[in-house]
């Protein structure tokens, strides 16, 4: 479980196929020190399975159906990447709790700003047969 906070920004140094899977392993300063191999780690935003950790980096296989369903689809080396480890049952809960787990693809339809620091968005799902849904940022 995640609170959706971002700990770190990493960066995608490389993307390698291994048969139907793909690897992809991410820099970053502070993210590889705390992880052991089996840990979860959401990357921007998707809960992955850290593997191959070293200092300043860390690696995650992705499943076809991992990369079809999320924006790893469309990422390319030295993209930057929102990086979080799981949250802590013995701590404060931040932000929200999320899962990581993705479900569907979702289609991003419009942003209107409603307040100063509010903004209501649209989105259409394919995953399911429910109509536009709508929420706050």
């Amino acid at each position: 479980m995640f609170t959706g906070i971002i700990e770190e920004v990493g960066r995608v140094t490389r993307i390698e196929q291994r048969g139907e899977n793909r690897r992809i392993i991410i820099a970053a300063k502070n993210t590889p020190a705390e992880l052991k191999s089996g840990d979860s780690v959401a990357v921007s935003g998707v809960c992955l399975t850290a593997l191959d950790i070293k200092s300043g980096s860390f690696c995650a296989d992705l499943a076809p159906e991992t990369w079809v369903r999320t924006s790893f689809s469309r990422i390319q080396e030295g993209a930057v990447v929102n990086l979080e480890l799981p949250m802590k049952a013995d701590g404060r809960f931040g932000g929200h709790i999320v899962q990581g787990h993705v479900d569907g693809v979702g289609t991003f339809i419009d942003l209107e700003r409603i307040a100063a620091s509010a903004h209501l968005f649209s989105m259409s799902f394919n995953c399911c047969s429910s109509p536009p849904w709508a929420g706050l940022l």
